[in-house]
């Protein structure tokens, strides 16, 4: 994505926080016709002890979406966080326009199947624990017949993070306008009060930097 400097941040830690909060994500790979295929689905971001990042999802088994990552393993998970219009009433001056503020992770994957009934019903699992940790019982009391029907019909997929691209657009470069644009994002709607805690989190960590 295109990715100006002063929007550009380097810190995984963030990135994980926003995977983890906004996990509905579109998974992009390139169908036949080397054109994009986009799946939108929930993806688990788990971080390795030695920082590796993978992404754990599946989709149904008539979805064509695992097939062309078995064919071409290479593909991109993005994640999209708050956003919100930001009026140019929060500049000092007149001449100004405006614009949108957004927080977007971008992962460069490589994909490996996951076809195996267990290693799929443990994928299930870690979904599970995210969304809805009290399902899991349920689950588990619909019985092995119910379980092997319902994982034949997904195909699941762990996907390596390679590169990761995350993009904090909170109008860093116009310092002027911060506190006018924290005091109407704080009044704002959920999207907007998202935006006002993170410009309040960056804040944290330039003066602790």
């Amino acid at each position: 994505m295109y990715l100006p400097p002063q929007f550009d941040d380097r810190e995984h830690a963030h990135a994980l926080a926003l995977m983890r909060a906004h996990p509905f994500a579109s998974l992009v790979s390139t169908d036949d016709e080397g054109l994009p295929f986009i799946t939108h689905l929930p993806l688990h971001a788990e971080q390795g002890a030695a920082g590796a990042l993978t992404l754990w999802g599946h989709c149904a088994r008539p979805s064509p979406q695992w097939r062309y990552l078995q064919s071409r393993p290479r593909a991109v998970a993005a994640f999209m966080g708050p956003h919100a219009y930001l009026s140019p009433g929060v500049y000092p001056d007149l001449a100004r326009v405006p614009t949108w503020n957004y927080l977007a992770v971008h992962c460069t994957v490589e994909a490996r199947l996951v076809e195996d009934a267990e290693a799929k019903d443990a994928l299930l699992k870690k979904l599970i624990a995210d969304h809805e940790p009290a399902y899991a019982a349920q689950w588990r009391g619909l019985g092995d017949d119910f379980a092997r029907k319902m994982l034949a019909g997904i195909v699941g997929f762990e996907l390596q993070v390679t590169a990761l691209q995350s993009k904090l657009k909170l109008n860093q470069h116009r310092p002027e306008s911060h506190a006018a644009m924290h005091a109407a994002y704080a009044r704002g709607g959920a999207q907007e009060q998202a935006l006002a805690a993170w410009m309040r989190t960056l804040d944290m960590v330039k003066e602790n930097g």
